[in-house]
C-alpha cells in the first residue's frame, strides 16, 4: 500500500492512476489530516509526500512520522517543486529516503517508487534472517560488524555510530553509506556504486541524491569531531573514500 499525499488533484488523480496500472495499490489525501486519520486504520509500506502543502507542509509530516513508533522506519519519497540545494538537504536531514523535484516523469517515479519497495522486502527479509540466525552467531561474526575508522566507530549489529565516544545519530541512509564505504576503507567507490548498494538502483546522471547524504553524514560526524568529518574524501570526477 503506497500513501500519496498531494493536494493538487490532477497531479495526484494521475500519479494515483499510474501506480494503479503498475499493480500498486494507492490511497491518495489532498492533506494531512486525511492522512493522519487513514494512519488510525492501517499503516502503508510507503509514502510520498508533496513539499509544498496548504496547512501543514510535507516537511512537517515527515517529522511526525518519523516520530511515531509505527512509522518510523516506513520509506518516504518527497516530491517538491524546489530544488534548491537547501530544501533537499532539509528533506533528507528530517528523515526522507529519495526526492524527486517537479516537474518529473512517471517512469522515473516508478523507478524509484519500485526501489524503495524493493528495499522494504530486502529489509524485512535480512531482519528475519538475522533473527533467525541470531541463536546461532559466533563472536567472530559478531566482530565482523564492527568497523572502525579514525574517531568513527560503527556497530552495525547494535545498528550504531560513535564519533570520539559520543553516539551520532544517523538516518538509514547515511548509516548504509558510510557501512559502504568503511567497508571499502582506502578504496574509491563510485556514486553509482553507492546508488547501487545503499539504493537499490543507478539512475544515469543521478548524483544529488549521494551529494546530499555525504554532506549531511559529514556535517553530523563533524559535530561530534572534526577530523570524522575529514575521513569521508572526495575523489574529484570519481566518487569518494573512506580514510582512516
Amino acid at each position: 500500500m503506497i500513501y500519496y499525499l498531494e493536494d493538487d488533484e490532477q497531479i495526484r488523480n494521475l500519479t494515483l492512476y499510474t501506480l494503479a496500472q503498475t499493480g500498486h495499490e494507492t490511497r491518495g489525501f489532498a492533506c494531512a489530516s486525511e492522512l493522519y486519520e487513514a494512519l488510525e486504520q492501517a499503516v502503508p509500506d510507503l509514502f510520498i509526500l508533496d513539499v509544498m502543502l496548504p496547512g501543514e507542509d510535507g516537511i512537517s509530516v515527515l517529522k511526525k512520522l518519523r516520530g511515531r513508533p509505527d512509522t518510523e522506519n516506513v520509506p518516504v519519497m518527497m516530491l517538491t517543486a524546489k530544488s534548491t540545494e537547501f530544501d533537499t538537504v532539509l528533506g533528507l536531514d528530517s528523515g526522507a529516503d529519495d526526492y524527486l523535484a517537479k516537474p518529473f516523469g512517471m517512469m522515473e517515479l516508478l523507478s524509484r517508487v519500485n526501489a524503495l519497495l524493493r528495499r522494504v522486502r530486502r529489509d524485512a527479509e535480512l531482519a528475519r534472517q538475522a533473527s533467525d540466525a541470531a541463536s546461532e552467531r559466533s563472536e567472530a561474526v559478531e566482530k565482523a560488524d564492527i568497523m572502525d575508522a579514525g574517531p568513527i566507530h560503527l556497530d552495525a549489529a547494535r545498528y550504531v555510530v560513535e564519533v570520539a565516544g559520543i553516539e551520532v545519530r544517523l538516518t538509514h541512509k547515511e548509516f548504509e553509506t558510510l557501512r559502504f564505504l568503511m567497508h571499502n576503507r582506502g578504496i574509491v567507490v563510485s556514486r553509482g556504486q553507492l546508488l547501487d548498494q545503499v539504493w537499490g538502483y543507478e539512475v544515469a546522471g543521478e548524483t544529488r541524491t549521494v551529494d546530499a547524504h555525504i554532506q549531511t553524514l559529514r556535517k553530523k560526524l563533524g559535530e561530534a569531531d572534526s577530523q570524522a568529518a575529514s575521513l569521508i574524501e572526495t575523489v574529484r570526477g570519481v566518487g569518494y573514500r573512506m580514510k582512516g
